[in-house]
């Protein structure tokens, strides 16, 4: 199945910081920062199975990424949030660069990729993000940076917006 029959995702899904998402039913806005590294690594083993699983390439729809293909993209998510992280540490008001989700699905070849591959580069990119978090200081939690369409961020509220994203997708994929 080609990747360009999936729609792109144009919704801006900042609510999710202030409100549980009616979807997946998670308010990620209550969760701190001292909690995320476990929950962040709880999501290893869940993704995991997703992608052992025998049916982890096939679409549930032509609309609709198969779990190999949100697992690729949720490891992707953990490389472009570890970076505006550290961006962040670096600079306060930070900008981030434009990263287009379905064009990276697109050129990174998503739907033809070894699960057991995105598997162990997920667990790898989830105990990077997970370690960053923890060495975190409080007043690090209050560093701002702002998304290319002008959504700003602080590190706590950019850490719950990537929670609510792999949490989202592994309610898509049922794990």
């Amino acid at each position: 199945m080609s990747d360009a029959t999936i729609p792109p995702d144009t919704k801006d899904w900042t609510w999710v910081l202030t409100r549980e998402c009616p979807e997946c039913h998670e308010s990620v806005g209550q969760i701190e920062v001292a909690q995320m590294p476990a929950i962040i690594r709880d999501t290893v083993p869940r993704w995991r199975t997703a992608l052992a699983a025998p049916d982890a390439t096939v679409r549930p729809a032509a609309t609709v990424w198969s779990p190999l293909e949100y697992g690729a993209h949720v490891r992707d998510v953990e490389s472009v949030f570890l970076a505006r992280l550290r961006l962040m540490l670096g600079e306060d008001g930070a900008r981030f660069a434009d990263w287009d989700q379905d064009a990276a699905a697109v050129q990174g070849g998503y739907a033809g990729l070894d699960p057991s591959e995105v598997a162990d580069e997920l667990e790898a990119g989830a105990e990077e993000l997970a370690a960053a978090v923890e060495a975190l200081t409080p007043e690090q939690e209050e560093r701002r940076g702002v998304r290319s369409n002008g959504s700003h961020f602080t590190v706590r509220t950019l850490l719950q917006y990537f929670l609510h994203d792999t949490l989202h997708h592994l309610h898509d994929v049922k794990a």
